[in-house]
């Protein structure tokens, strides 16, 4: 199964979110969106399969949404995912994406139900006797 994570290493949440999809037993392709952004369509793409209006991919604390006035209903899709694209810490993550779904993974648990064997919790239940 491929599974893909848009990542910040230093969000503890999208850290987080890693190690589980890691214990789950699946090495995850692995952007790092501040680096390498999705573009137009991907971003638009990966709102669909969340069944997200664009707004829905915006992050607001610790973003310049605030600054950008970006709770203004002004704004358009289009002008949404321009801001997006010009400053890539707006998009909500961490994003994961399997064959099972995407997902925007805040708190990461939410990503459990995405992946073919989610790690055991405490107490090893998947540990073989």
């Amino acid at each position: 199964m491929t599974v893909t994570i848009y990542h910040n290493p230093s969000c503890s949440k999208s850290r987080d979110t890693l190690a589980m999809i890691r214990q789950g037993g699946e090495e995850p392709v692995i952007i790092e969106y501040l680096k390498h952004p999705p573009d137009r369509s991907r971003l638009r793409a990966l709102a669909d399969a969340m069944g997200l209006p664009i707004r829905g991919l915006l992050r607001e604390n610790g973003s310049p949404y605030e600054e950008l006035d970006l709770g203004n209903p002004k704004w358009t899709d289009d002008q949404l995912l321009d801001f997006i694209l010009a400053h890539p810490i707006l998009l909500q993550r961490p994003i994961v994406e399997t064959p099972k779904g995407v997902r925007i993974c805040r708190p990461p648990e939410r990503v459990l139900d995405l992946l073919t064997s989610p790690a055991a919790g405490e107490g090893g239940e998947n540990t073989q006797r």
